[in-house]
């Protein structure tokens, strides 16, 4: 039975059975207590895919477990090919849970971001508001420029459009031209020269920067580390993006906790 310290939260006095309370199920599902508890008891209408994978994030479920609770909410299961679901492993969850001052979060292939740590959104901006093509973190370099590349020192845009072109290959040749993969490169071919340019280089490459420096909106420049965990088919990543302690980057990271979720 899954644990309240097993996700990160604390126990606090008076708990009378094991395992998770409703509130907390529905605070890491990001949803309401009332709705949860309507869902628990088969009121209401039918639950979204969204909601539905919410839940199974929430629970730290297995995929066999993942299954079931999409059949019981009356889906077919996702596809189980790991480079293609949403679904992200429990191992990652548990370290993700542990993850409090570090912005931290899991992306698929296509950058596209599953979950994420409160420090990460305070960081980069919630990840949620995306859907469909655009969840895309390359979907969304080329065909919102202005937007989404502030994140970054403009003398550092080349580069990452570079990079970007390179995974999206690497992701369409894992998961084939009838893809999530192959549907952004027909999307960004329409609405991209750059992209069309950098696509036709043929560079085919899946890494991510040691050394990155990303742009605060109030707090400027901040260099930080960044180290990747992989699943062990790599179809997904655990992103942890650190300081030097005592570095000035270290105390922009640590203001923008205080400073909370960027609006993007």
């Amino acid at each position: 039975m899954l644990q309240p310290s097993d996700v990160g939260l604390s126990a606090g006095p008076r708990r009378r059975t094991p395992g998770l309370r409703r509130e907390e199920v529905a605070q890491l599902a990001a949803m309401s207590t009332d709705y949860y508890t309507r869902l628990e008891q088969h009121r209401g209408p039918q639950p979204s895919l969204q909601i539905v994978a919410a839940l199974a994030r929430a629970l730290r479920l297995t995929s066999d477990e993942r299954d079931y609770l999409h059949r019981v909410a009356g889906y077919s299961a996702p596809d189980r090919a790991g480079s293609t679901s949403p679904h992200v492993r429990p191992g990652m969850l548990r370290i993700l849970d542990r993850l409090h001052d570090a912005p931290a979060f899991v992306v698929s292939v296509l950058d596209e971001v599953l979950v994420q740590n409160d420090a990460a959104r305070a960081l980069l901006g919630d990840a949620e508001q995306w859907t469909g093509i655009e969840r895309s973190g390359i979907y969304r370099w080329f065909a919102f420029p202005e937007t989404e590349r502030r994140r970054y020192p403009e003398r550092d845009h080349a580069r990452q459009s570079r990079s970007l072109v390179a995974s999206l290959r690497a992701a369409q040749g894992l998961l084939g031209t009838r893809s999530r993969a192959g549907d952004i490169v027909k999307e960004l071919a329409r609405q991209s020269p750059e992209f069309v340019e950098l696509w036709q280089d043929q560079e085919v490459r899946r890494r991510f920067e040691e050394h990155k420096v990303l742009v605060h909106p109030e707090l400027g420049e901040i260099e930080v580390d960044c180290q990747a965990l992989f699943t062990e088919d790599e179809s997904q990543a655990l992103i942890v993006l650190t300081a030097a302690p005592g570095s000035e980057a270290a105390s922009k990271l640590e203001l923008v906790r205080v400073l909370g979720t960027q609006v993007v």
